[in-house]
């Protein structure tokens, strides 16, 4: 018993307490209240609301951007509580119905043609410039996403990273309808996918260097 209680002396010597985080929705709630108070700022500051409005006017288009918007909170909220160890990995379907209702709803969007043709030959149209606006906006995001997230040392890296990501490119897709007042084709649907696929895959890739404690 002398050497169980020393051993256990010496291991619990040098600890020290643990602070508790706060519940995964408060983490998200704050998050994503940042996002927000930027993302309104730049919203006001740099885009075309009054035209903005006028195109939100079109149910089909309304829907469309509560799909994107909910999906990329849902998305976030869902990367939290899955990042708690003890937590069903249920919480990655969180997304799934209003991703689905984006996906159903996008006959509306903000894209031209992929590459057009002009004076001075072809050149990258729209499209291009929207596929890089979601990388742009959706890889800063992630990574302030990744330190809040790693605080609670995910057991599964690779979901949870793939939620943030699904997340930052939703939310930098609702930003971007603020900007490209344009409508959409099955090519730009797939290039809005490829896009959020792409952030996506870069935060999944980056999961255990970017989670890890």
């Amino acid at each position: 018993m002398d050497g169980t209680e020393s051993l256990i002396e010496r291991l619990s010597g040098g600890l020290q307490p643990v602070k508790r985080l706060p519940p995964p929705a408060m983490r998200a709630a704050l998050w994503l209240g940042v996002v927000a108070l930027l993302g309104a700022a730049f919203v006001f500051a740099f885009s075309d609301f009054a035209t903005f409005s006028r195109r939100a006017s079109d149910p089909k288009l309304a829907i469309e951007l509560i799909g994107t918007l909910l999906t990329g909170v849902l998305a976030v909220i869902a990367a939290f509580e899955l990042s708690i160890p003890d937590r069903p990995l249920t919480w990655a379907f969180l997304p799934a119905p209003t991703f689905l209702l984006w996906l159903g709803s996008s006959g509306y969007s903000c894209w031209r043609q992929i590459v057009v043709r002009g004076p001075n030959g072809w050149r990258a149209g729209e499209g291009a410039d929207c596929f890089a606006w979601i990388v742009a906006f959706g890889v800063p995001l992630a990574v302030t996403l990744f330190m809040l997230l790693r605080k609670s040392h995910p057991l599964a890296p690779g979901p949870v990273a793939a939620l943030a990501g699904l997340g930052v490119a939703s939310l930098a897709a609702f930003l971007l309808q603020f900007f490209h007042p344009f409508d959409v084709t099955f090519i730009d649907l797939g290039l809005h996918l490829a896009a959020v696929a792409t952030v996506v895959i870069i935060a999944r890739v980056a999961a255990r260097p970017g989670l890890a404690a």
